[in-house]
């Protein structure tokens, strides 16, 4: 390479030619060197050490790119709220580092959106101490400008940076709901040739809040009309201008409503005298306002259980005064107030948006209409004007929106009867609710809202083969469905007739309806089931917000999801959450996180205090095994089996292959086999059936049951369950079912003789989002193959991987108890590998690891003898 060619490199831009639209983070440590003369050298040293460290884990969270440092950094992200969450967590972490020397560590922050210029300087440039990388263009100054503004602590933000920080801050999970932001106004600074406004955003009680004073850099920007010299003579003027204006005009409020904003819908006032018009009229003003992708509505089982936190009656009227308060508890930007009334022989339908803090209205719309039966016309007027006001692009409106008599129905008899099944629904009274969707569909059959009512009621209650009828006259109304709606049915639709294609109308619905809780609960949940944790995360934590109403159910959701990436403070946090919100089928989740690290006496105390969640008899079994209390795990199982014993439910089923491991363990083969069989036969029967609702876990069932009857040595129920599974092509598309069923195949192929073959079929499974018995199949092929570092390779993964093993999704998690086992297990086929390759030292020392998990007193017979073969083979 030439000269001017390595100059032409050197110089050639760091990522991509052209300027590149990203967002700058400028930060400022205060008073460094005043602290290096307080601590002394030693200290400080230490104490920067720290905040380096702190600095490097931030950036790699918020996917950070440190382009400068000193006192202060310099920063590039891709994302506002990328930058906002470093700037935020980095202001909390410098007090958090201050905090044991006894010092306030503080820093000033500029957080600005702008296109910017890198390059790479060159190697010869970077020796004597150029930067690696070189940022230019107007936005750097701009944030500079911000941060040299800002007071110590305190987080300044563009006005470009701001609503799309704003917007985006559900990201940050609960506290996203709680950050103040705070306009500063209109500023100007120094080389910068226009006003910018700016904003400041922060956590209560640690942001100043509080407005940064004018520098010969940065000064407000103040009109004539408000300085000083020109206030004396304004005073009298605007006194009487203002009083004339009072009655001439009177100004029209204003709301800060961004985009996916929350809205509380007040209940109906009802002026007129016809009560039939309470229920439906509220109801249809919700249907009308769900079709906007812009407006959130608080669902009504949200405000009734808030209302319940307030210690208000159940029947408790949400006038102005109490869903102003609910909004603000719930995190609301507004309240709508819908009336309806009697003005000179017309009915007025008319809803005011107003600011819950003030309780003032801002806005009001009305629409007139003649008899009853135009109320529906006028509030689909009144709703698409409001949402024109809230800052929704008439286009929009029109796009989103269908006319409610299309999307409910015209009967106003029906709409109440819907209403108030949706009253009973919220309240989980499902009989009532199923009865009063049923009278919906008397009325009006075409009414598509109350058929989908009815499946969602049956599939609630487990009672799937209900529910079919309900889904397909569902589908048959489905152009009677408004949009959001039409993609729910078309995904629940999939669940029943396809399961494999589930996900992707799931994650379509997530993406246009990005605050819809269904849709990213059931995402994060199929995402989590197929083992994708980094993928479900995301949509699990949106769905954690404050105005879910079952985000108790997401915290344990996201629970689930860091318990099976082994980040067990994460997971412990979410379960600990969920149990304070109530929600206790977590405390058998907690428990695992503990067992999972091998923290037996606090697992075994949280178990201790469960008594009425029959499914923590899986945990037991699981945790019992774990310890080698054999006995205990039989007991466990054998009380599980007793009470579901009288059941069809796929629970019943489920329980059989913990009990089928626990015996296996404990000596009883022969038992074992049986229970396995039994398992499969089960879920085979039900998957014959004209409608399985649990297919998906029938089948994962009956692979498990054949999986685990290979290892006992009993091949022929493998070809039973494979042919049969053969009958269920729609079914057995599912991914976690085609990798299970590939595991059993492979499995086949090493028992028969062929490991190459065995290992043709389990390394493409290897994705990162594997099943734990893939992992388990993949030790034994390679140990057949006599690839030592490949088999310790997936000793190491089944040690590192407990949380997985106690959380793994599929078959109601029939395989946890082996996975479990597994895990230890997998540290004495370690030792009897190591000693058959003559590595006799790394042998003992895995037996010994083995030892501390399960002590020889404990072992059955069978595995004593393998423990004695590693130690005779070892001398």
């Amino acid at each position: 390479m030439n000269a001017v060619e390595r100059v032409a490199r050197d110089n050639a831009p760091a990522e991509r030619g052209g300027p590149q639209l990203r967002t700058l983070l400028l930060t400022d440590l205060v008073d460094s060197t005043a602290l290096v003369e307080r601590l002394g050298d030693t200290a400080a040293a230490e104490l920067f050490r720290a905040h380096d460290r702190l600095v490097l884990g931030l950036q790699q969270h918020w996917r950070g790119r440190l382009i400068d440092r000193s006192d202060g950094m310099l920063l590039l992200f891709e994302r506002p709220i990328d930058g906002l969450g470093f700037a935020l967590d980095y202001t909390r972490g410098l007090l958090e580092l201050g905090a044991p020397h006894n010092v306030e560590l503080k820093a000033r922050a500029g957080l600005h959106v702008g296109e910017v210029l890198t390059w790479r300087n060159s190697d010869d440039a970077v020796r004597v101490g150029a930067k690696p990388v070189e940022v230019e263009g107007l936005a750097k100054p701009m944030a500079g400008r911000l941060m040299t503004t800002a007071l110590p602590g305190q987080i300044l933000i563009s006005a470009v940076a701001e609503p799309l920080a704003h917007r985006a801050a559900r990201e940050l999970g609960e506290r996203g709901q709680h950050l103040l932001w705070k306009s500063h106004g209109r500023w100007r600074f120094k080389g910068v040739p226009e006003a910018q406004q700016i904003f400041e955003v922060g956590e209560p009680g640690v942001a100043p809040l509080r407005t940064p004073p004018n520098t010969n850099k940065a000064w407000r920007d103040i009109p004539l009309w408000r300085r000083p010299a020109a206030l004396a003579t304004e005073v009298a003027l605007l006194a009487v201008i203002a009083l004339g204006g009072w009655f001439i005009a009177r100004p029209q409020p204003a709301i800060a409503f961004n985009e996916r904003d929350w809205v509380v819908l007040a209940d109906l006032r009802n002026l007129t005298d016809q009560p039939l018009l309470d229920d439906s009229l509220e109801q249809a003003f919700r249907i009308s306002l769900e079709q906007s992708r812009h407006v959130n509505v608080l669902s009504d089982l949200k405000t009734r259980d808030t209302l319940a936190r307030m210690q208000r009656a159940p029947g408790t009227e949400l006038d102005r005064a109490i869903a102003s308060e609910i909004a603000i508890r719930d995190g609301a930007r507004a309240v709508i107030l819908p009336t309806v009334a009697e003005v000179g022989g017309r009915v007025r339908v008319s809803a005011e948006v107003i600011d819950p803090n003030s309780q003032t209205t801002v806005y009001a719309e009305y629409a007139d209409g003649k008899g009853a039966v135009s109320a529906l016309a006028s509030i689909d007027e009144v709703t698409a004007a409001l949402r024109e006001k809230l800052g929704e692009a008439l286009a929009a409106v029109e796009q989103d929106s269908a006319p409610l008599p299309q999307v409910s129905t015209e009967n106003l008899d029906a709409l109440r009867a819907y209403a108030l099944g949706q009253k009973a629904y919220g309240q989980a009274q499902m009989d009532k609710a199923l009865r009063f969707y049923q009278r919906a569909t008397q009325l009006d059959p075409q009414f598509a809202l109350a058929w989908l009512g009815q499946m969602r009621v049956q599939f609630s209650e487990q009672n799937a083969p209900a529910a079919v009828p309900a889904l397909r006259q569902a589908q048959a109304l489905r152009e009677h469905l408004a949009p959001r709606e039409a993609m729910y049915l078309d995904a629940w639709a999939a669940e029943f007739d396809a399961p494999s294609k589930a996900l992707g109308k799931w994650q379509e619905l997530a993406s246009l309806y990005p605050d819809y809780w269904p849709a990213l609960g059931n995402t994060a949940n199929a995402l989590a089931w197929q083992s994708k944790f980094e993928d479900a995360l995301p949509f699990a934590l949106r769905s954690t917000a404050l105005q879910n109403e079952l985000s108790a159910i997401s915290h344990d959701l996201v629970g689930r999801i860091h318990l099976g990436m082994e980040q067990y403070s994460l997971a412990a946090e979410a379960f600990d959450q969920a149990l304070r919100m109530q929600f206790f089928s977590s405390a058998r989740r907690r428990a695992g996180v503990e067992a999972a690290q091998r923290h037996f006496v606090p697992a075994q105390r949280m178990m201790s205090e469960i008594n009425q969640d029959r499914y923590a008899y899986l945990e037991r079994i699981s945790m019992a095994i774990d310890q080698a209390r054999w006995s205990e795990a039989r007991s466990a199982s054998q009380a599980a089996l007793r009470e579901t014993d009288a059941e069809d439910s796929f629970f019943a089923r489920a329980l059989l292959m913990p009990a089928a491991t626990a015996d296996w363990l404990s000596g009883n083969e022969s038992r074992a086999k049986d229970s396995a069989r039994a398992a499969a036969a089960g879920a085979l029967s039900f998957l014959a059936a004209d409608y399985d609702a649990d297919a998906i876990d029938d089948a994962g069932l009956a692979l498990s049951a054949a999986l685990f009857s290979q290892r006992l040595g009993d091949s022929s129920l493998t070809q039973e369950v494979l042919a049969k599974l053969g009958e269920h092509d729609e079914v057995m598309e599912f991914p976690s079912l085609v990798e299970l069923a590939a595991v059993v195949r492979a499995e086949r192929a090493r028992i028969a003789g062929h490991p190459a073959e065995a290992l043709k079929i389990l390394e493409p499974l290897v994705t990162g989002h594997e099943r734990y018995q893939t992992r388990v199949a993949l030790l034994e092929a390679y140990a057949a193959t006599g690839q030592l570092s490949s088999v310790l390779e997936q000793v190491r993964w089944l040690q590192q991987h407990r949380g997985l093993a106690y959380i793994e999704q599929g078959c109601g998690q029939c395989l946890q108890a082996l996975n479990v086992a597994d895990s230890n297990l997998a540290t004495l086929r370690a030792a009897e590998i190591l000693a058959a390759n003559g590595r006799t030292r790394d042998a003992l020392r895995e037996l010994k690891s083995f030892d501390r998990f399960w002590p020889v007193e404990t072992l059955p017979t069978y595995l004593r003898v393998r423990r004695s073969a590693v130690i005779a083979a070892s001398n």
